[in-house]
């Protein structure tokens, strides 16, 4: 397992957190507040936070925008990650994935497991890029967004921790689009 290299500093990054649910309001989503809660605790920067319906649209539409925001590096979905005719962010989100991540996906359910068996096949996390900025898909419980910030995004977001993180490849996400734009 990597360990934090004390040497190097922290730097802190931009993130947005979306709650998808047709029932939740600021003042009671608790999964999103798990995840701001964990965001400022690390030191990073809640740049927004936002609720919009279980529609792909509406979702696919916050997302994008957001990813187009230079102040934003990293977007965190929570809810619609189920087989419910309603649960929809992943198909809302996985098409416009530029890179996909698997291993986000597969980290997550090893660590759910752990905690809630096989119950985790029943969510469809997941991870990508969109416009050079990271997006994860986590379920809409405080316990699998605690999980996945506990277990996954804590470490890939600190500069510090190695053998690599997410932050320290953060400039170059966009290297396909600059190459493009040159040729």
């Amino acid at each position: 397992m990597g360990k934090p290299d004390e040497t190097r500093p922290f730097i802190p990054v931009g993130i947005a957190v979306l709650t998808v649910s047709d029932t939740r309001s600021l003042a009671d989503d608790r999964s999103g507040q798990v995840l701001a809660d964990r965001i400022a605790e690390a030191g990073h920067q809640l740049v927004d936070r936002a609720i919009v319906t279980d529609d792909v649209d509406l979702i696919r539409e916050k997302v994008l925008g957001w990813s187009r925001d230079d102040g934003i590096d990293v977007v965190i979905t929570t809810g619609g990650t189920g087989f419910t005719g309603r649960d929809v962010t992943p198909d809302a989100l996985e098409p416009i994935f530029e890179k996909r991540m698997d291993g986000f996906s597969a980290v997550f359910h090893r660590i759910s497991y752990d905690k809630i068996g096989v119950s985790t096949i029943q969510s469809r996390a997941a991870g990508g890029v969109v416009n050079a900025t990271f997006v994860f898909v986590l379920p809409g419980s405080p316990g699998a967004c605690k999980d996945a910030w506990d277990g996954i995004l804590k470490a890939q977001l600190d500069y510090r921790h190695m053998p690599c993180n997410f932050v320290e490849i953060m400039p170059r996400l966009d290297e396909h689009l600059r190459r493009g734009a040159k040729g």
